[in-house]
């Protein structure tokens, strides 16, 4: 091979050499720039994250909301202030009996299953008649919004007729239906509407479905729930006829079964 060939061939060599570092050279920075760019991205996407979570986490739930609302719809079968005033029975009935229940209490379950069938019999005899206010504190102390959103559903009842939302309420308290305290299980619409599908005048209503998943009495529930939290009941079940405690004689306990039960309230009518 000659000399001037062979020098040649290095100067190609050299400038292909050449060619080909600085392609590699410009890959190279291509590639940085799109880790970069990615890396840009990735940073901007979970700024956007925390933001979008910071925000959600401020924005009021809808009960929250609820509650500020100024003009309430109250369901059927009301009166008083957002129709808060809910009075079951004959109007010759002299007597009125408070009852003042929390839908998820337990005890006020027990109470609702051993007497509540007495007090819907002695309603219909025109013994006396019930006023019902609802709470919805357990929300708080166990957390969730099942108290909150059975009571809404209780007003959607209501809409409907009185004797739909004894049934109802008898439902929700029932053993068959009644969830422990801390299983938040009335805070789902699917949950109420099967409970809803044991009562005659609710199963395959379509209004009281509508209200039910609409929440078209959320902001009534609220004003309902602040009705209790103003009256300075502490506990529920309560029971209060004229004002007065309901209570076992000798105890400050409600009366929890049938026999206790009507010995109490007969006391109490007389008293």
């Amino acid at each position: 091979m000659s000399s001037r060939n062979s020098q040649a061939n290095k100067a190609a060599a050299r400038e292909r050499l050449r060619v080909e570092r600085e392609r590699q050279a410009k890959k190279d920075r291509a590639r940085r720039q799109l880790v970069v760019g990615v890396s840009a991205v990735a940073v901007l996407a979970a700024a956007g994250g925390i933001g979008y979570a910071v925000v959600q986490s401020n924005k009021p739930s809808q009960w929250e909301t609820a509650a500020k609302v100024s003009t309430v719809t109250a369901p059927k079968n009301t009166s008083g202030t957002n129709g808060t005033t809910v009075v079951v029975g004959k109007e010759s009935a002299k007597k009125t009996l408070e009852l003042y229940e929390d839908s998820r209490c337990p005890v006020c379950a027990t109470f609702e299953q051993s007497v509540g069938a007495t007090v819907e019999k002695d309603v219909e005899a025109g013994k006396y008649k019930v006023k019902y206010v609802g709470a919805t504190f357990i929300d708080d102390v166990a957390t969730g919004e099942g108290s909150k959103n059975a009571l809404s559903a209780l007003g959607a009842a209501l809409d409907v007729s009185p004797e739909a939302f004894l049934t109802y309420k008898a439902a929700l308290y029932s053993a068959k239906f009644h969830p422990e305290e801390n299983d938040d299980k009335f805070a789902k619409d699917s949950y109420l509407l099967e409970v809803a599908d044991s009562v005659p005048a609710l199963k395959g209503n379509a209004a009281f479905k509508k209200n039910v998943e609409d929440g078209t009495f959320d902001a009534w529930a609220m004003k309902m729930s602040k009705a209790f939290d103003d009256s300075g009941v502490t506990g529920t079940p309560t029971l209060k006829m004229d004002g007065k405690v309901v209570t076992v004689a000798g105890s400050d306990n409600p009366p929890m079964t049938a026999p206790e039960f009507t010995t109490a309230i007969d006391a109490a009518l007389k008293g």
